[in-house]
C-alpha cells in the first residue's frame, strides 16, 4: 500500500475526462481518490503544486530498452529511470533486443526485470512479427500475448514480405494486438544517411528519398484496408506520409500513426556539421516536412507523439556520420521539446499536447493509465510550462547521452513523476 499523497493548488489537465483547472488531487492506494477543490486528507503527504500543472502520467508507445542483450548502450534500469525523469509513467519497448523478443521467455524476461529492478515505470513490451526479425516465419503472437506483449512489430526492419505482413495482420487481429509497423523500403534507402535534397547534395552524403518511407507506408494502408485490419506507422516524418495517412483515414482504414519529437523539433539543416547524433532513421526532413508533422498532429491525422528513445554508446556516436549509428535519446527532452515547439508557437494547446502523450497512447495500446479519473492508476506528472530548461545530455538518466538538442534551450519541465502513488522521480521546479 503506497503512502497517500494530495496535490494542492496545480491547475488539473485531464483530456481523457475533459477536466482543465485549479483542482487539488489525492492519490491513496495506489488510485486516485479524489478531485476538487479545498481537499484534505489526515496524514497523506502534501505536494504544493502551485503555478504547475498536474497532468496523467505520459505514455511511450515507442521506445528501446536495448535489454535484453545491449544492456552497454541501455537497461530497463537505466532506461525507466530516463523514462521518469522525462514524464512517462508507462513505455512500449521495441523487441530489436538480443535475443529478439521473439517468445514468451523474453517478453517475461522484460517484464519480471522491469517489476523487481526499474524505476516502477510500467514497462510494456511489443513483440516481434517474425522470428529474429528476419522476416521469414512469423513469430509465437499466441505465447507472447499470453506472456504479456500489446502489439507486434519488426521495429528497426521493414516486414517485406506482404503476405506476411497480411497474415500478422489477422494472426494479430485474433490475439487481441496489433501491428506497429517500421515503413521502410530498404532498397530505396540504399547506402543513404540522411534526407535526400540540397542539403545532401551540399554536404556530399548519400540521401535517403521520402519514397522509402512513403512506398511502405501506401503498403501498409493498402493491405490493412484490403483486410479490414488495425496497423499503426511508427515515426512518420513526410509530409508525403501524413498526407497517405490523412487520406486512408478520410477511406475508413483503421490506420493510426505516431511522430516523434525530433521530427517536430529538427530538420535536416542541423546535420550540416557533421554530428553523429543527428543521424536518425528514419532520417531529419525538411521544414515542410516538419511543419507537415505538425499539421497532422493539429488535425488528427496522426494520433499521438512517440519518442522512438534509441540509445547508443557515444563510441557508436562518435564518428564519421555516414558510420554513426541511427537513433536520438528521447525521453528526457520529449515535453520540453515539443512544448517549446507545439504550445509555445501557438499550434496547439497545452492540453491538447498532454492528450497526445498521455491518454491517445492510453487508447491506442489498450493500456491503464492516460486518467485521472477517480479510481484510475494513480499515475501523474507534474509539470513547469513555464520553466527554461538548457538541454545537458550528459546528467541524462539513460546510458544514451546521444542527442542534437544538448545545449539548446526550451521552455517547459518535468517536475515529478508519480506511479501508482508513489513518487519515482522528482526535481525542483
Amino acid at each position: 500500500m503506497s503512502e497517500g499523497i494530495l496535490i494542492r493548488g496545480g491547475r488539473l489537465i485531464d483530456p481523457a475526462n475533459g477536466i482543465d483547472g485549479q483542482l487539488d488531487l489525492l492519490l491513496e492506494d495506489g488510485r486516485v481518490a479524489a478531485i476538487g477543490e479545498g481537499l484534505d486528507a489526515q496524514g497523506a503527504r502534501v505536494i504544493d503544486a502551485a503555478g504547475r500543472v498536474v497532468a496523467p502520467g505520459f505514455i511511450d508507445m515507442h521506445c528501446h530498452l536495448r535489454d535484453p542483450g545491449l544492456e552497454y548502450k541501455e537497461d530497463i534500469v537505466s532506461g525507466t529511470r530516463a523514462a521518469a525523469r522525462g514524464g512517462f509513467t508507462g513505455v512500449c519497448c521495441m523487441p530489436n533486443t538480443k535475443p529478439v523478443n521473439d517468445s514468451a521467455a523474453v517478453t517475461r524476461y522484460i517484464i519480471e526485470k522491469a517489476e523487481t529492478k526499474g524505476s516502477g515505470v510500467h514497462v510494456y513490451p511489443v513483440g516481434a512479427i517474425s522470428k529474429g526479425l528476419e522476416g521469414v516465419e512469423m513469430a509465437e503472437i499466441g505465447r507472447m500475448k499470453a506472456a504479456g506483449i500489446v502489439a507486434i512489430s519488426d521495429d528497426g526492419r521493414p516486414v517485406v514480405n506482404s503476405n506476411l505482413l497480411r497474415l500478422a495482420m489477422q494472426y494479430a487481429d485474433h490475439f487481441g494486438v496489433f501491428i506497429m509497423s517500421h515503413s521502410e523500403d530498404k532498397n530505396l534507402v540504399g547506402d543513404g544517411v540522411m534526407n535526400e535534397g540540397y542539403m545532401s547534395t551540399k554536404l556530399g552524403l548519400p540521401g535517403i528519398t521520402r519514397a522509402a518511407e512513403e512506398v511502405m507506408i501506401a503498403r501498409d494502408i493498402l493491405v490493412a484496408e484490403a483486410e479490414g485490419k488495425r496497423i499503426h506507422l511508427c515515426h512518420v516524418s513526410t509530409r508525403g506520409g501524413v498526407q497517405l495517412v490523412r487520406e486512408a483515414k478520410a477511406r475508413g482504414v483503421r490506420v493510426t500513426a505516431e511522430t516523434t519529437p525530433h521530427y517536430i523539433g529538427a530538420t535536416e539543416d542541423w546535420v550540416a556539421g557533421y554530428d553523429g547524433n543527428c543521424r536518425v532513421n528514419p532520417p531529419l526532413r525538411e521544414e515542410a516536412d516538419r511543419l507537415a508533422c505538425i499539421a497532422g498532429l493539429v488535425d488528427g491525422t496522426l494520433d499521438a507523439i512517440a519518442t522512438d528513445h534509441a540509445p547508443h554508446h557515444e563510441d557508436e556516436k562518435r564518428v564519421e556520420f555516414h558510420l554513426a549509428a541511427s537513433g536520438i535519446s528521447g525521453f528526457e527532452t520529449a515535453f520540453s521539446i515539443c512544448h517549446t515547439e507545439l504550445v509555445k508557437k501557438g499550434y496547439m494547446t497545452l492540453p491538447r499536447l498532454i492528450e497526445l502523450m498521455s491518454a491517445q497512447p492510453a487508447r491506442l495500446l489498450g493500456v491503464p493509465g492516460g486518467s485521472l479519473a477517480v479510481g484510475a492508476p494513480a499515475d501523474a506528472v507534474i509539470l513547469d510550462p513555464e520553466r527554461e530548461i538548457t538541454v545537458d545530455a550528459s546528467k541524462f538518466k539513460s546510458k544514451g547521452h546521444n542527442t542534437p538538442f544538448d545545449g539548446r534551450t526550451y521552455t517547459g519541465a518535468v517536475c515529478a513523476t508519480i506511479v501508482g502513488g508513489r513518487v519515482i522521480d522528482q526535481e525542483d521546479c
